[in-house]
């Protein structure tokens, strides 16, 4: 799994976890405090309506200050039985957040005077907070009693309307953190995918560094929780560069050391020959297949180093051409015909010339070698978006798919009976291929016939 993935993840999920518990405690705190702040509300409004009564009993007859509350604090018909915000005065005014307060007062002998309540309940009156049940509706009450004038007087708020303003206020406190919780998370992958930018720019080198040119990593650049991981890959590259080294040294010293021997063994033999003509022609097949294992082992070690690869702006048309050319005589000792159909003319790429001839003579050399005596061996140059393709088809058995990337190994042969190479010819052809930029592979032939296609592509 990813590790910027996981980090994502795990941030995001610890944040999430966070933020909810804080909006949850936010929430019931909120409702909390709300719930306090309607109770002194409610306390508050009974106290001005006792200022009210004291005032009216101290000027007005007890008639007439039952008229002047009723007057004064009586809602209108229906209002208390409204389950809604819908506003509670006449004419629609007022606002929708109205508590709906309702209003009780009492003589000091418990004879009601106004009572716009109507509860169900005979309980005795005591001063304080209580719960009562009028109108198909719970109510929350505050009672007190005038020390002055005696009177009763009981102020109460439905408990519903207290709920839904309050889990409406609570809502619009945590609402700002929901809304800022899923930006949080992007913000949170956002700066985990910049803190591992250093790690993919470390990454790049990595991923496109050639096996011929190893070279450590930057550690400038590095962050300081990686600096002993950089050093140990450098240090890793380092002896990976350096075993590369010694066995491309070693491939080329061996080469050397045995094209010397083999060339004067190739030279005593035919000493001998003219003395013995045809006595020792197995010997000499065999010496020649040494030699031309040693050149092939030689050219492959210098294309894995690249060594001396200068490329520059080449005719493919006349590189092909003279390949073809260059294995002929190969096609008449096997009474192979070998053709090009050149479709684009001039095609110009930026390549090393001898390099690409090489590629094309092993390519046909090996499918002239695997090709029936009397067939052809047909080359197509083909113009493409990106580049040129050349491709190679001959008559032979060909390979099956499932054996081509082995066919395309190092030292491989599928069939030790036909050819007598060394099974280093493709993948020397592929490696310069690789070498420019481009890539060989093997194909079917597209006509139905059988035998085996070989497909070059060279960018331009």
């Amino acid at each position: 799994m990813s590790l910027t993935r996981t980090l994502i993840l795990l941030v995001a999920s610890i944040v999430m976890l966070i933020a909810s518990a804080a909006a949850t405690w936010s929430y019931i705190e909120s409702n909390h405090e709300l719930e306090e702040l309607f109770d002194a509300e409610l306390a508050q409004s009974t106290r001005v309506v006792q200022g009210l009564v004291q005032h009216l009993a101290t000027t007005q007859s007890s008639e007439a200050l039952a008229g002047i509350l009723r007057e004064t604090l009586q809602l209108p018909d229906g209002a208390l039985e409204e389950g809604d915000y819908d506003e509670i005065l006449p004419d629609g005014t007022g606002h929708k957040y109205e508590k709906k307060l309702a209003f009780e007062v009492w003589t000091a002998t418990g004879t009601p005077v106004l009572d716009t309540l109507s509860a169900n309940d005979d309980q005795t009156l005591t001063p304080g907070y209580a719960w009562s049940e009028a109108t198909g509706f719970q109510w929350r009450t505050f009672t007190l009693q005038d020390p002055k004038t005696g009177y009763w007087i009981r102020t109460a708020q439905r408990e519903d309307i207290r709920q839904e303003l309050s889990q409406e206020l609570a809502m619009s406190n945590i609402l700002p953190l929901l809304v800022a919780l899923p930006l949080l998370v992007i913000a949170v992958a956002f700066a985990i995918q910049v803190g591992f930018r250093p790690l993919r720019k470390l990454e790049q080198p990595i991923r496109h560094m050639d096996p011929e040119s190893i070279h450590p990593l930057d550690t400038q650049h590095a962050p300081k929780e990686v600096t002993g991981l950089v050093g140990a890959v450098n240090g890793l590259l380092k002896r990976l560069d350096d075993a590369l080294e010694r066995e491309r040294r070693f491939s080329a010293d061996a080469a050397h050391e045995l094209r010397t021997p083999l060339t004067a063994l190739r030279l005593n033999l035919e000493k001998i020959d003219d003395k013995y003509p045809g006595e020792f022609s197995e010997l000499t097949a065999s010496v020649d297949r040494m030699v031309h294992l040693v050149e092939q082992m030689l050219l492959l070690s210098r294309v894995d180093s690249g060594a001396g690869f200068n490329p520059g702006d080449h005719n493919l048309s006349d590189i092909v051409t003279q390949s073809i050319a260059d294995v002929s005589p190969l096609a008449l000792q096997k009474q192979i015909e070998p053709s090009l159909d050149d479709q684009t003319g001039h095609a110009t790429i930026r390549c090393q010339a001898a390099l690409i001839n090489t590629l094309m003579r092993s390519v046909l050399a090996n499918a002239i070698q695997y090709s029936p005596a009397g067939t052809c061996v047909d080359t197509r140059l083909q113009r493409l978006e990106n580049g040129y393709r050349i491709l190679v088809c001959d008559q032979g058995p060909g390979i099956p798919e499932a054996s081509r990337d082995k066919a395309l190994g190092r030292f491989s042969r599928l069939d030790q009976r036909l050819g007598s190479g060394a099974g280093l010819g493709l993948a020397i052809a592929r490696r310069i291929a690789e070498l420019h930029g481009g890539a060989l592979d093997l194909l079917d032939r597209q006509d139905g016939q059988p035998g085996l296609c070989v497909s070059i592509w060279l960018p331009e």
